[in-house]
């Protein structure tokens, strides 16, 4: 539900109107803005308490202490690339439960109050009082945190009287807080009056990073279906060519890109986030392929340069060829990212740390040759410092093996952007933060669909917030693309996107678009594709061999007990949701399940998924909760179509 233009085109004048006169108040709650009619008001995920802190108008705060001082564990030293921050607040005369500590960056933005960017977040579906910090803080802590503080477990004494007692005693809290190098430098305000009447008692001063230009973050991706070249990309605040080096004597040089607040989406009148008080330099993206590989095997490299350093050699490993024999890999979606320190931030994915972390573990153990996530990539959403942070989260991961994605609702959706659903689920980054950070093997510039081999599974990568309807661009490619599979290469095809064809949770608005499900489920059948991946909604679910919401074929139980389906006998897809990759679970309904949903499983984790010619084992969650196995008769081996 949305207000009427004309009560939005008032409300705004009446907030133009102030803009100039109000730089701190007390009372004034703008009246909510309409978006334009074709906005959607609510993006469907969950937002944490901190989200409106950005939203609050700052009052004066009354007598601060004058003894307040905030320090820095680093002390005038510069910020490594990654470190936990001992950041102390001192001379407090009052500790209360509402005094907390915001980290800024860069320290020039502006924490006045401006009311009038309250309406920059009408669009996000919070008509709730709106007005706000000028620039958003990228993660807080309330003093508390320190169990100390409330008791002044930690106090000095500022005045002694004659006798030598103390006359005026203040108290003071530790914080840690994670910081990773965004390039930009930090500074940590100090706040009382809570999130919801927040105003300023100290600032800290600017604490820059050592070295700006550091080349981080560094992931791998698969170009092609070979397996003898693969992609890196990495993320500097410099901007000239750099190299990886790998290999015995190998290099190559980085192409480099970035963007603007100019290539962000926005509305007329109500900027995004992006656009606006959310966005962040992104420095510069290099990205430099790797050649001369050989498939399934492994090599060492770093990148950088002299003038900028370069990162820690890294190992990691080629996936398997098309048409070889066995393929293991982990596939998520909606994973997003978590604090590492007790912070509170804009989104919060509980499971996304849980899930890297076992992933890791399993790349230890096992000989994972590939990532595939699968859209909700970091949930940054127009707060753009927080691609940084998942960058930096998944390297343990992409930095070692090919991280292929596919691009969801909350990397793309946005009002006149031409995405299939208009909603603000991305914040104004329409996609293009996820396709300059995860570069894919795809068509074209804002075309992210591809198909890759790798094994003996043909994986088909749409997105579902492009145009799928028939005879459109994507719709055609797909066709095109099944109807050239080799199975003598490639027996089994595997289809990837982000929004579900099926899923017992309803959701506000359902998850399952009908439109879509007519339109792209019968080249599914068609072309006999074996399996099918989903995200979007965050748990587990599995179906049987289903078409048109009927199950076409059930598996029977092995020897091992394992529902297993023959496909040497095609009948249709098996479908299976694998959303659970980190954000806020959904829970299952607990009557009127669907006849073709035979598995359900709400916890975090991931599937893996093990393929040779004749088999195919999909293992979900961390601990295995459901595991089933699609099998066929092994086809003539044929190598070129």
């Amino acid at each position: 539900m949305g207000l009427s233009g004309s009560a939005g085109a008032a409300s705004l004048l009446v907030l133009l109107g102030l803009c100039a006169a109000v730089s701190f108040s007390t009372a004034l709650q703008p009246p909510p803005v309409a978006a334009p009619p074709e906005m959607l008001h609510e993006s469907f995920a969950g937002k944490s308490e901190f989200r409106t802190v950005n939203r609050k108008s700052l009052e004066s705060c009354l007598n601060p202490s004058p003894y307040l001082s905030i320090s820095v564990s680093t002390g005038a030293a510069p910020l490594p690339d990654e470190a936990f921050l001992q950041v102390t607040v001192a001379g407090v005369l009052k500790p209360g439960g509402d005094d907390w500590v915001a980290m800024i960056t860069p320290s020039s933005s502006s924490v006045s109050g401006c009311p009038l960017n309250g309406v920059n977040y009408v669009e996000t579906g919070d008509l709730a009082h709106l007005p706000l910090l000028c620039h958003y803080p990228v993660k807080a802590q309330h003093l508390t945190s320190d169990p100390g503080y409330l008791g002044c477990k930690n106090a000095a004494c500022q005045q002694r009287d004659a006798s030598g007692a103390c006359r005026v005693r203040t108290c003071a809290a530790t914080l840690t807080f994670h910081v990773v190098n965004f390039r930009t430098d930090v500074e940590f305000v100090l706040f009382s009056g809570g999130f919801e009447t927040p105003c300023v008692l100290k600032r800290s001063g600017a604490v820059p990073f050592a070295n700006p230009a550091s080349p981080l973050y560094g992931h791998l991706s698969s170009i092609d279906s070979t397996a003898t070249s693969m992609r890196l990309t990495w993320v500097s605040g410099d901007g000239r060519p750099q190299q990886v080096q790998y290999g015995v004597g190998k290099s190559a040089t980085s192409q480099v890109t970035t963007f603007t607040q100019r290539d962000m989406c926005g509305v007329p009148v109500l900027p995004s986030p992006a656009k606006d008080f959310g966005w962040h330099d992104p420095g510069y993206i290099h990205s430099a392929v790797m050649t001369g590989l050989q498939p399934s095997q492994s090599y060492s490299y770093r990148y950088g340069s002299d003038s900028v350093g370069w990162s820690d050699m890294i190992k990691f490993r080629t996936p398997p060829a098309a048409g070889s024999d066995e393929l293991l890999f982990v596939i998520y979606g909606d994973m997003g990212k978590a604090p590492l320190d007790p912070s509170v931030e804009h989104y919060i994915q509980p499971g996304s740390i849980t899930v890297t972390n076992a992933v890791a573990k399993e790349m230890q153990t096992r000989k994972v040759d590939s990532i595939f996530h699968i859209g909700d990539i970091s949930y940054a959403t127009g707060f753009l410092v927080e691609w940084d942070f998942f960058l930096h989260l998944i390297k343990p991961l992409a930095s070692q093996v090919s991280y292929m994605t596919a691009i969801g609702n909350h990397e793309r959706d946005y009002a006149e952007s031409g995405s299939v659903y208009v909603t603000p689920d991305s914040g104004g980054e329409c996609g293009v933060a996820y396709e300059s950070y995860f570069p894919m093997p795809a068509v074209g510039k804002d075309k992210p669909w591809y198909s890759i081999e790798q094994g003996s599974v043909h994986f088909v990568v749409m997105s579902t917030e492009h145009a799928w309807s028939k005879n459109s661009e994507q719709y055609n490619w797909m066709s095109e693309d099944l109807s050239s599979v080799n199975r003598s290469r490639t027996p089994w095809v595997i289809f990837i996107g982000h929004r579900p064809m099926y899923s017992s949770h309803a959701g506000i608005p359902l998850n399952v678009d009908p439109n879509f499900l007519a339109s792209v489920e019968p080249l599914l059948l068609n072309y006999k594709v074996d399996l099918v991946f989903f995200g979007h909604v965050h748990n587990y679910e599995r179906t049987c061999a289903v078409y048109q919401s009927k199950c076409i074929g059930m598996p029977k139980k092995d020897a091992s007990g394992v529902d297993t389906y023959d496909n040497s006998n095609y009948t249709a897809p098996i479908h299976a949701i694998v959303g659970a990759g980190g954000f806020n679970l959904d829970k299952f309904p607990k009557i009127a399940e669907r006849r073709w949903s035979l598995s359900r499983v709400s916890e975090f984790g991931y599937a893996r998924v093990h393929a040779t010619r004749t088999d195919v084992l999909v293992q979900s969650t961390m601990e295995i909760r459901d595991q089933f196995r699609i099998v066929k008769r092994a086809p003539a081996r044929k190598l070129h179509a």
